[in-house]
């Protein structure tokens, strides 16, 4: 009984607070009157199912944590959760592969696929520095800018393709991650967010007022798209082209499914790499970095190297993401490399679960597949779309996965669930 009137007290105080701060917004209009004036009229039925759906929302909060599964309970679905994981990644996969080639499938649901990869491509690169070395950066974008300009310099000056651009933007990009990464060498947390985010601020004034060199606010366009062996895909068709060399009729869907292959190819690499770094000695560094620092250096792992080649190699990948994107849009400006980038990708890492790759994939198809499916809704997709985000982080506050499974142990690996991590023991 006790408990159910500190939930009433606490409901009763949210609502409140969301009276204060509904009231100008909701309870009031203004309007034009027939002589021109402006008038205010108030809407209070609104208001009132405003806070009341607040009320009621803090209450179920209050009622999910005060009868949430025991971790017995929670343990046994972590359990279920990891099997389903074999067959999940394999499945998703093979529809990756496959959705180009499924007869029907419109161009839109294609182009969504490579918007939705290369996020997931961003996730993945962003994971190594947040998820794996533990590492909370909020500029990411700013590696993902320079990739795209780098490409987009590169071609309008020296007439580079795409091919011969894509390993260069990765290592300047990489470059860049370096030069971040020497200054934050001693920053840890809050403090280390901060100057992260600061770094992509600058990435992106730089590029907004080098007017000589980058063109500014207008950008760069005229970006060549990627070739297939030397084959463009122009709809004139003719010798030279992908269509001519097939003899076929050239038609969008060619070039839109060679840009799907292409991030399909770039987001696989990034995943291997991964896996593949995490099984090494340089990946178990990261982990411990992770979870504790002070640890890890007792344990005479070099902090410096380590963090230097998260932020190099979590930046080589936003490099390769930045250099497709140019190619896919043909164009690139500073509208493109805002803050709110940086945050939802950084929102797809811990939605998904940080440190799980499979997770990431689900998250950026939340994140990014589900309002674009939404647009019929209008203004409402947006207000249905936060409040699913709200009950996901609820019921998982640690993501979909949330799971953990040592790389390196004595005996059988113990999978580290998110209770363990929750209390410390992990």
């Amino acid at each position: 009984m006790s408990n159910l009137t500190q939930n009433l007290k606490d409901s009763a105080a949210v609502a409140f607070v969301a009276l204060l701060l509904f009231g100008p917004f909701l309870g009031l209009q203004l309007g034009d009157s027939n002589v021109g004036n402006l008038t205010l009229s108030t809407r209070p039925g609104l208001l009132a199912a405003a806070v009341a759906f607040t009320f009621a929302a803090r209450m179920a909060i209050l009622l999910w944590h005060d009868h949430k599964p025991a971790p017995q309970r929670t343990a046994k679905l972590t359990a279920s959760v990891v099997r389903s994981g074999r067959f999940i990644a394999p499945g998703l996969l093979i529809l990756a592969l496959a959705l180009p080639l499924i007869p029907g499938v419109e161009n839109s649901y294609i182009d969504l696929g490579v918007l939705i990869m290369t996020y997931v491509m961003l996730g993945w690169g962003l994971n190594i520095v947040v998820g794996l070395a533990g590492l909370l950066d909020l500029g990411y974008v700013a590696f993902y800018a320079v990739g795209a300009y780098s490409f987009a310099l590169l071609s309008e000056n020296y007439g580079w393709s795409f091919w011969e651009c894509l390993p260069v933007c990765g290592i300047l990009a990489a470059a860049w991650g370096i030069f971040l990464g020497f200054p934050v060498l001693r920053l840890r947390g809050d403090y280390l967010a901060i100057v992260t985010l600061a770094f992509g601020e600058i990435i992106r004034l730089v590029i907004t007022n080098w007017v000589a060199l980058t063109g500014g606010p207008n950008g760069i366009d005229g970006i060549p798209h990627p070739t297939l062996f030397g084959l463009s895909f122009s709809m004139a068709g003719g010798p030279g082209t992908f269509a001519g060399a097939l003899n076929i009729m050239p038609t969008p869907a060619q070039r839109l499914d060679y840009l799907y292959y292409i991030i399909l190819f770039l987001a696989l690499l990034t995943n291997w790499v991964t896996l593949r770094l995490r099984k090494q000695p340089l990946g178990r560094a990261w982990e411990a970095l992770r979870e504790d620092e002070i640890a890890c250096r007792s344990l005479g792992i070099n902090l410096r190297n380590t963090k230097l080649t998260a932020f190099a190699i979590g930046a080589m990948f936003g490099g390769f993401a930045g250099c497709f994107f140019a190619t896919r849009e043909g164009f690139v400006s500073p509208d493109s490399f805002t803050f709110i980038e940086s945050a939802t990708v950084l929102a797809i890492v811990v939605l998904g679960g940080a440190g799980s790759q499979l997770g990431i994939v689900m998250a950026a198809m939340v994140m990014i597949g589900v309002p674009a499916l939404l647009q019929s809704l209008q203004i409402y997709r947006m207000l249905i779309f936060g409040i699913a985000l709200v009950v996901i982080m609820v019921v998982r506050p640690r993501g979909f996965i949330s799971t953990r499974k040592p790389t390196v142990s004595l005996g059988k690996a113990k999978i580290i669930t998110a209770d363990m991590i929750s209390e410390g023991h992990g």
